[in-house]
């Protein structure tokens, strides 16, 4: 037996409302709307997104902290990071990239591939958790996959309008940073 293959496997929590999302838009799929299975995933993880905020809040609780929305933004990153470490998620670091978009870089990543395909789960995932922190709709663009290194990526978060503005720049060929910086 080879070390890679005495290791437990890994634990990744997820909530259920992931299954009832995923299964509600591959329904819809069956039944002919215009849903594509990507876009089914990422449905399903912004479900489990919203269910996870919930749960986060309780783990607040648990933890002695205050409920998320009141959370001072110094201790908001550090906290964040250790609940989705301590649900086997993996390693999450928030960043302001300018006034209007937030960068999370993510390692030790439980979705991360090692190839080609990105986090379709974490991408509806995190608009989910974040929309409801804000109490706002929240758009979430995965720009740095796997090639940063197993089970690293970087996600953009933001309003809707601005990640449509950095999307546009992008598809013109600026920088995701540089597009960022100017939305």
């Amino acid at each position: 037996m080879s070390p890679a293959t005495s290791l437990p496997p890994r634990i990744v929590s997820l909530p259920v409302d992931f299954f009832a999302g995923l299964r509600q838009s591959a329904l819809a799929a069956h039944a002919g709307a215009s849903v594509l299975p990507v876009d089914a995933i990422r449905d399903a993880g912004f479900a489990a997104g919203q269910a996870l905020y919930s749960h986060f809040a309780t783990w607040l609780a648990e933890q002695g902290e205050s409920h998320p929305d009141r959370l001072s933004d110094e201790r908001f990153p550090w906290l964040l990071e250790a609940y989705f470490h301590s649900i086997g998620w993996g390693r999450v670091e928030l960043l302001s990239l300018s006034d209007a978009v937030m960068a999370l870089d993510v390692s030790d990543w439980g979705e991360a591939p090692e190839s080609a395909g990105g986090c379709l789960v974490s991408t509806g995932l995190f608009a989910g958790f974040f929309g409801r922190l804000a109490d706002a709709p929240m758009s979430v663009l995965e720009v740095e996959a796997s090639h940063q290194g197993p089970g690293r990526a970087r996600f953009l978060l933001g309003s809707i309008d601005v990640m449509g503005y950095v999307w546009e720049a992008m598809e013109r060929g600026i920088p995701y940073d540089r597009a960022a910086a100017s939305a």
